[in-house]
């Protein structure tokens, strides 16, 4: 018995007739051809969306669009890998239509239509809505590092840089002190030491120049980091490590996971995060209520107090403290019960503490609260404070709305299992399925624009495997010929 036989490589063949006969009609390619079709891509902001009328021909942006939507939803992201597709993938042949551009095409395209990129992956975010996908009541927000084009080994910071001078201070001192022996030792071995010592000292020197111009540098930009590669990038901690990286945030409705805000910051948590995540996802879903949960990196009072003026309800638990009086103990601010009718604490010992001073600091009135009298002569002082006068208790403005938020949480726990499941799936499939935890471009405008491609991938490739091709094209075909309004921005 013989194998399975392939087709003789010199026999003749009738191909299809049709480039068309390539491509199956499920195919997600007729989709990406018909989306980007309906777009009005000159009030997106896309360069040369009407042709010229002198000179050469440019490609149409439709088609470069195509090519990286497809890219992108494809685990193909580099501009010279995508030139390659186009020469040898049938899907891309069929989509570019036989259209070859070089990848320095390819890569300008994507360089300078960061901004039209996000509002085409709004476009796509409408006709989401306009599908009834989005539950529109709870979204759930997250952050994840993202590399950038910079090597940690090209990112200074002031402590960094003098600890970089005193190496080279020091260094320069035993070569100082190893040329002063080769003068005290033979004069046959001390000319060619002495000549490689002077060289070697004059490149510390040259080196310490090169360190003292990058602190001038950080002083003028009144930044805390200084990113050679890429002056927007920002030191963060990564899987345990440290690495040069972006701050990439993004919304996700419960609904069906799909992403309905997105961002990237050069900021190296997340707490400044959630109000602004938040409010851009309000806006996009066009609602007038909305429930937000996240994770505990983003609990802060401030932000909590933005999100409700907002009209949006936050679901934050309180980070994990490691408070030296727990440690040791002793008492801490959760054992002290506030009474909001008396405005007092009620210590363990069963006494009340009361307002007593209060500062002003950055806006914000700080209350402090506290009863000397009765620590004075209370048996559990010893589990409670080591002050002379004794335990003194502040409050902050935003202290209530917080601790309505943490009774809100207990009452739905289920909340931060639910989060882990939706939010944390699309970051899993950007940076290891599709082989995208690194940033290609340089500068907070181009990776935001990156961002915006990878999302609308994620959405598009969700949405294909909840409805099929043809009923997204039966969509397409329903929707009203002039060109339809762009989502509100955020």
């Amino acid at each position: 018995m013989g194998y399975i036989a392939g087709v003789d490589r010199d026999q003749a063949v009738l191909f299809p007739e049709t480039l068309d006969e390539y491509v199956s009609e499920d195919n997600a390619v007729r989709f990406i051809d018909a989306f980007v079709a309906t777009l009005d891509m000159a009030k997106l902001g896309f360069a040369r969306a009407i042709p010229g009328e002198d000179g050469r021909p440019a490609y149409d942006p439709r088609d470069l669009l195509r090519l990286f939507i497809y890219g992108y939803l494809n685990r193909t992201r580099s501009s010279r890998k995508l030139e390659v597709e186009t020469h040898r993938n049938l899907e891309v042949i069929w989509l570019m239509r036989k259209l070859r551009p070089d990848h320095k095409t390819i890569s300008i395209f994507r360089r300078e239509h960061a901004e039209p990129v996000k509002q085409v992956t709004r476009e796509f975010t409408l006709l989401c809505k306009e599908l009834n996908l989005f539950g529109s009541s709870l979204v759930f927000i997250d952050g994840s590092k993202f590399q950038a084009v910079n090597h940690k080994d090209r990112n200074f910071t002031k402590a960094r840089l003098e600890k970089l001078q005193a190496l080279v201070e020091e260094r320069v001192a035993e070569y100082l002190k190893e040329l002063e022996e080769a003068d005290a030792a033979e004069e046959g071995e001390a000319g060619a030491t002495e000549a490689e010592l002077r060289k070697k000292i004059e490149a510390l020197g040259e080196r310490k120049k090169l360190y003292a111009s990058y602190q001038e540098q950080l002083k003028a930009s009144g930044e805390t980091q200084l990113s050679l590669t890429d002056p927007e990038s920002r030191r963060m901690k990564i899987r345990g490590d440290m690495g040069v990286c972006y701050n990439a945030q993004i919304a996700v409705d419960s609904k069906h996971h799909l992403i309905v805000a997105h961002d990237v910051t050069n900021q190296a948590n997340d707490l400044e995060q959630l109000a602004p995540m938040a409010v851009a996802a309000k806006a996009e879903l066009g609602v007038e209520t909305l429930e937000v949960s996240a994770d505990r990196g983003y609990h802060s009072e401030r932000q909590v107090v933005e999100c409700e003026a907002n009209g949006i309800t936050p679901y934050v638990p309180a980070p994990k403290t490691s408070s030296k009086n727990k440690k040791r103990g002793r008492f801490t601010k959760g054992d002290f019960t506030y009474s909001a009718k008396r405005k007092a604490y009620r210590c363990p010992a069963e006494q009340w503490l009361t307002e007593t001073t209060k500062t002003e600091k950055k806006g914000r009135t700080l209350r402090y609260f506290s009863n000397w009298e009765a620590c004075a002569g209370c048996p559990l002082r010893e589990k409670c404070t080591t002050g002379k006068q004794g335990r003194r208790i502040m409050r902050t403005p935003e202290e209530e709305q917080v601790a309505a938020m943490a009774r809100r949480l207990k009452e739905r726990p289920e909340l931060m299992l639910e989060r882990k499941c939706a939010v944390e799936h699309p970051f899993g499939t950007m940076k290891r399925a599709w082989d995208g935890s690194y940033f290609l471009l340089k500068g907070l405008s181009k990776v935001r624009g990156e961002l915006s491609l990878a999302v609308l991938a994620y959405n598009m490739r969700r949405v294909l495997n909840l409805l099929g091709v043809e009923c997204l094209l039966e969509a397409l075909r329903s929707r009203k010929a002039a060109p339809q309004p762009l989502a509100r921005a955020a």
